[in-house]
């Protein structure tokens, strides 16, 4: 029997969750409108945003979980990766109430949580399984062989999915954060009207540098022919660009799924929330004979729900960490 409390500040938002023997009973997120402001998210807002929301966050989860910090058995944390000084004030803070509590500490890498954000709900995946994982920062098609044992088998070689999400949402002057705003209007488009290339990388990895210029071209060109082009032709453009990103994702997890003779596909990270991929995914799995696992969209973007479920794994297998833990800007998932 185990109740931990799982802190997560990799990016912006502070969230706190409870698991108690493997279920999660709270699942707190403080989110940072301030970056609406500034079109992206700005490092030192966010780690002084986090330090304002971290203790009310504890606060509700405790209260949420109807748990009194005394009953607590570990305080996890997320080491990396991520902003450095967003994850320096959740490690520090995890760190001072273990000291407090007499309390073990367990370290959790953010990537493999998202993974294993499939364990917090039924339907689960079998070993081994592979997980695409699509956000801001990362994508890549991991095969997970174990809880911890998992191995890269392709990632971008440059930008994330995520980050190309948000450039074209950028680009089309759409407000911060652009990639949901993106799939709401591709729901209304014709996903066939604008072409985009597909990248022309070898094997499973991924690039979206060039797709990204090319669609600053794109734009930039038919701005040019008519001022009112992006206006007149909004749900389009995003149902074009949603088409080709997710074409691009659903081509490199087929291949992969064939290579390594595996059908069960899981996706995890932020992008795991757009409708195109979740929707195009099931289309798949009807026509490849796959397994899809999509986690609840409350589970997709950063969350400490993934964290907490992580750490329980690790607290069975006595996994902790000493106090002179630091956390990890980068921290590769194995």
């Amino acid at each position: 029997m185990s109740i931990i409390l799982a802190i997560e500040s990799s990016c912006d938002d502070t969230s706190v969750a409870i698991c108690n023997d493997g279920k999660i009973t709270a699942n707190v997120v403080a989110n940072q409108l301030v970056h609406q402001n500034y079109g992206g998210v700005i490092p030192e807002l966010a780690s002084r945003v986090h330090q304002q929301n971290i203790v009310p966050a504890i606060v509700k989860a405790l209260a949420d979980a109807k748990v009194n910090k005394n009953e607590l058995n570990a305080v996890a944390f997320t080491q990396g990766p991520g902003l450095l000084g967003s994850l320096l004030v959740g490690v520090s803070f995890a760190k001072s109430f273990a000291l407090g509590l007499n309390l073990p500490l367990i370290a959790v890498n953010h990537m493999q949580a998202h993974i294993l954000a499939h364990f917090i709900d039924e339907p689960k995946p079998v070993f081994p399984f592979f997980c695409l994982t699509v956000s801001g920062g990362h994508t890549q098609i991991v095969l997970v062989k174990n809880y911890f044992d998992m191995e890269v088998v392709g990632e971008t070689l440059d930008d994330a999915a995520g980050e190309a999400f948000d450039k074209t949402a950028k680009i089309l002057n759409l407000p911060y954060p652009g990639g949901p705003l993106i799939d709401k209007y591709a729901q209304l488009g014709n996903p066939l009207r604008f072409n985009f290339v597909e990248p022309k990388i070898p094997e499973l990895n991924f690039s979206f540098s060039g797709f990204k210029t090319a669609i600053l071209y794109f734009i930039r060109d038919n701005v040019k022919i008519n001022p009112n082009f992006i206006d007149e032709n909004l749900n389009d453009i995003c149902a074009s660009v949603q088409h080709c990103i997710v074409r691009i994702l659903s081509n490199k997890i087929k291949l992969a799924a064939v290579k390594y003779n595996i059908n069960q596909i899981a996706i995890a990270g932020g992008v795991s929330a757009n409708s195109g991929l979740r929707n195009t995914l099931q289309e798949e799995a009807k026509i490849n004979n796959w397994q899809v696992f999509i986690p609840k969209f409350e589970y997709c973007t950063d969350n400490a729900a993934m964290v907490a479920m992580a750490a329980h794994f690790k607290f069975l297998d006595n996994d902790f960490v000493n106090q002179d833990v630091m956390p990890m800007a980068r921290m590769p998932i194995v």
